[in-house]
């Protein structure tokens, strides 16, 4: 699977050897993925059957996820774990909206491609040799730096 896949899982169809027998025991059965639960609400059964109450807790959802959502992207510039507080946030949403646990679907599928993706041996190499590469610069210029001006610090350079 490559980088730019969207692809969602497909339910898979399974057969039971038996021979159906019209009581259903034989017959072809769905089986959804045991990753990817089923898409909807997660309201208790008391509050989905109440509309005015039903709306009223996914608005209350929807704050939730909102204020938590904000306060990653305020992490994002900031000291913080600004990601990890927005993936929370969609988390929250998607207790109580499809759309929602679809991105967080899409996140995990792709989350977890890149983490695939580095394991592979030749990605790993080529990690490894910009690595490389990069700590070689940056000792030079250090040494460059150190040869120039000595082991002084920058605020106390005078001229």
């Amino acid at each position: 699977m490559n980088a730019e896949s969207d692809e969602r899982g497909e339910a898979v169809a399974s057969t039971d050897p038996k021979p159906a027998t019209g009581d259903g025991t034989g017959d072809v059965v769905d089986v959804v993925s045991a990753e990817e639960p089923e898409l909807g609400s997660k309201a208790p059964h008391f509050i989905k059957r109440s509309k005015p109450l039903h709306l009223s807790w996914q608005v209350g959802v929807f704050i939730v996820g909102l204020a938590v959502v904000a306060g990653g992207i305020v992490m994002l510039p900031l000291p913080g774990p600004g990601w990890l507080v927005i993936f929370g946030g969609i988390a929250i949403w998607a207790t109580e909206f499809v759309w929602a646990q679809l991105v967080l679907r899409w996140t995990k599928r792709k989350v977890t491609e890149a983490a695939q993706r580095a394991l592979d041996p030749k990605v790993r190499r080529r990690n490894i040799i910009l690595t490389t590469i990069g700590l070689v610069i940056i000792v030079v210029l250090v040494g460059i730096y150190v040869w120039k001006f000595g082991i002084v610090m920058p605020w106390k350079i005078k001229e």
